[in-house]
């Protein structure tokens, strides 16, 4: 390793690149993986209990937005998080760019148990459509993110392992096109038809765990 690479890695930068480099990833993962547990804790947290002078069973029955919003917000944490794991697999270290995207995904996983919570409150309202749009932006904002933060990784050699994890991030950054045209239809049919929409959003959690590595 070189002066001016040594240079890089303890936060010096050159003129040209003032990124600081992180070498552990140890806190990256740790951080990323204390979100991703703490937004599906609040999810759980959200389901009604039937109270002790109402019959069980109708009840949670009467309950099942909540139960449908909780199974799509879960399952579409659990996918961020299994493409978030196999993507640092392939990570040697950071840099301040990607903790700053990183952070950013982060902020978009935190906010999906309000966007939630909002969705199947309104469920049955005439304003269903605005929340549905509302949790429908909000995954797509973070499936974005996570495209970005893939790419930036990506296209700079010095964070990835080696070149055959360079070549399978691409791919897997190419495939997740799939996933942002499948929230993005769903986005769009939010306005027309809500309760479909809210069915395209458990689809893109299925891809989103079909591509994750």
């Amino acid at each position: 390793m070189n002066d001016e690479a040594e240079h890089k890695l303890s936060g010096g930068g050159t003129v040209q690149d003032h990124r600081v480099f992180f070498p552990s990833l140890d806190r990256f993962n740790a951080f990323s993986d204390g979100v991703f547990a703490i937004a599906i804790t609040l999810l759980v947290l959200e389901l009604p209990v039937p109270p002790v002078d109402v019959a069980t069973l109708p009840a949670l029955k009467e309950s099942w937005p909540e139960f449908l919003g909780y199974l799509i917000s879960c399952a579409f944490i659990g996918g961020i998080w299994l493409v978030h794991s196999t993507l640092t697999k392939m990570m040697k270290r950071g840099d301040s760019v990607a903790y700053g995207i990183n952070l950013i995904l982060l902020l978009f996983v935190a906010l999906l148990p309000f966007s939630t919570s909002l969705m199947v409150t309104h469920m049955s309202a005439p304003d269903v459509g605005a929340a549905v749009v509302f949790y429908g932006l909000n995954v797509l904002l973070a499936s974005v993110t996570l495209s970005l933060l893939m790419f930036y990784v990506a296209r700079e050699p010095a964070l990835v392992v080696d070149q055959i994890a360079d070549e399978r991030l691409r791919l897997l950054y190419r495939e997740r096109w799939v996933v942002i045209g499948v929230n993005v239809f769903a986005l769009a049919t939010a306005f027309v038809a809500p309760l479909v929409a809210v069915g395209l959003y458990l689809v893109s959690t299925v891809l989103l765990a079909r591509f994750r590595s």
